[in-house]
């Protein structure tokens, strides 16, 4: 497993992180001890980054990770947490607070749910728009100082809240949606990460599945699965996001290898700082995702797959105009 530094300041981590958000529900069901071996089969192949948030099946996904790490060393693991988004007991979405008594309140429940005695990487998941971004930061910072957090990340956030936040403490990454539909951050975003030393961790780098190769226009949503409400799962929208994986996967035949591995491998060539997040609930396709780490895309790779999906080829927002609202990443100051 390569192992990449994450910002200038932050830890190495391996060249391909696992996302844990799909093992509590946000896909629809998903296998308790599947999950766990999944985890652990991540551990042996040596990816160190796990990501979650505290608000993932409200504390669930925190609970799995801190059961799949009993008995490990703790620092076999890098552990990111984003916090702040809140929850009804319906599983409604109900805001956010990332005011400096509530960062301290949701480490505290998530140092106990994962049993660690401190976060590696810890996150406001959203700019909270009532909360100056200083104010977030400095207690993060706080902890930082206290030992109970290691770094200072972001998320979904645009330059300008990049900058302010650097301002008062080193940030290590910024997270955010980062895949060949989703190309947001080649702009302000990515250059002022680079300009000022914060790495990228990438989620959704399969477009949570539409780009993997495996998705059907036909399939069966269940309850609670978020791409239910996805524009881009929708309609005519869905239909005209595969015909880009149709012509995605030509690529990846060619070359011997799968839409998925293609796809993730496109994400990781687009530079050392970018670590792209993989969210395999299962081990096969963890293996899968694994195996993009060995495609190697030339120039001509690189231009072919630019020619079957171009930049802003997708159909659909990347969420509904509700959610979408709350991305400082997407609005108009960058």
């Amino acid at each position: 497993m390569n192992h990449l530094q994450l910002g200038a300041t932050g830890p190495r981590v391996s060249a391909l992180g696992l996302g844990c958000m799909g093992m509590s529900g946000m896909y629809g069901p998903s296998d308790r001890s599947e999950s766990i071996a999944t985890i652990h089969a991540a551990l042996d192949a040596g990816i160190t980054l796990l990501d979650t948030g505290d608000f993932y099946g409200s504390g669930h996904n925190e609970a799995l990770i801190g059961e799949a790490l009993k008995g490990t060393k703790r620092d076999a693991a890098v552990i990111s947490v984003k916090f702040g988004a809140m929850r009804d007991p319906s599983g409604g979405w109900v805001g956010y607070d990332a005011r400096p008594a509530a960062v301290k309140n949701f480490l505290t429940y998530s140092l106990q749910r994962l049993g660690v005695d401190y976060i590696d990487i810890y996150r406001p998941a959203r700019l909270d728009p009532n909360v100056p971004i200083e104010d977030t930061v400095g207690a993060i910072a706080d902890m930082v100082k206290a030992g109970y957090v290691r770094h200072v990340g972001l998320s979904e956030v645009g330059a300008q809240t990049i900058r302010r936040a650097a301002a008062v403490h080193p940030v290590v990454d910024l997270q955010i949606e980062y895949s060949l539909i989703s190309r947001g951050i080649e702009g302000d975003i990515l250059s002022t990460c680079r300009e000022l030393g914060i790495g990228v961790t990438a989620y959704g780098v399969l477009s949570r599945g539409l780009i993997s190769g495996h998705w059907q226009a036909t399939q069966n949503m269940s309850g609670g699965d978020f791409r239910a409400y996805s524009p881009r799962f929708q309609g005519e929208n869905v239909e005209r996001n595969l015909q880009l994986v149709e012509a995605l996967r030509r690529i990846a035949e060619a070359k011997g290898v799968s839409v998925a591995q293609i796809a993730i491998a496109w994400v990781a060539a687009q530079g050392k700082d970018i670590v792209p997040l993989v969210g395999a609930r299962r081990r096969d396709r963890l293996t899968e995702a694994l195996g993009a780490l060995d495609v190697v895309l030339t120039p001509d790779d690189l231009s072919a797959i630019e020619h079957a999906v171009p930049k802003g080829a997708a159909a659909g927002d990347r969420y509904a105009a509700a959610q979408m609202a709350h991305l400082d990443s997407e609005s108009s100051h960058g």
